[in-house]
């Protein structure tokens, strides 16, 4: 899929509200490599560092995560994470149902390179979810990892 037809995805939408282990620079609110940088849709251009994307605070410290949160509750069936720099570092995707319980839907080797998108399609969940947790293992592709955007897909019934 290419990204124009990914923006217009009609049943994809783009986190609202961002949580994550740590920042570049302890950045927070809408600062610069804040997990603010990973809402809304992708706004990277290029390949490589930039303040729009969300950056952990070090390169290679091992697991760091990033928590979305997106408008409505949807059954699953994709999630697409726009990775930046440093890509390749996604070890495992994990989506919460409504009452906040954990579901493991992805983990294992991330094959993304460059500025791209990790496309991961899956079963429809059996469950709502509004809220999914990336864990990144930031030691596995030296440097700094960023994530632009993760648009979650799926519908409502």
């Amino acid at each position: 899929m290419k990204q124009d037809a990914i923006s217009k995805e009609a049943t994809g939408q783009w986190a609202v509200t961002a949580s994550a282990s740590s920042a570049y620079n302890d950045a927070s609110g809408h600062d610069d490599s804040s997990p603010f940088q990973a809402t809304g849709a992708p706004n990277v251009q290029t390949e490589g560092d930039n303040g729009n994307a969300w950056t952990p605070k070090d390169p290679d410290a091992g697991l760091e995560w990033l928590d979305l949160v997106y408008s409505k509750p949807v059954f699953a069936n994709a999630i697409r994470i726009r990775e930046s720099a440093g890509a390749g570092a996604v070890a495992k995707v994990d989506l919460y149902d409504e009452q906040g319980q954990a579901h493991t839907i992805w983990t294992g080797t991330d094959p993304t390179t460059g500025l791209n998108y990790f496309m991961l399609n899956l079963p429809k969940t059996a469950f709502k979810s509004n809220h999914l947790r990336l864990t990144l293992a930031t030691n596995v592709i030296s440097g700094y990892n960023e994530i632009d955007a993760v648009q979650l897909v799926g519908t409502e019934q």
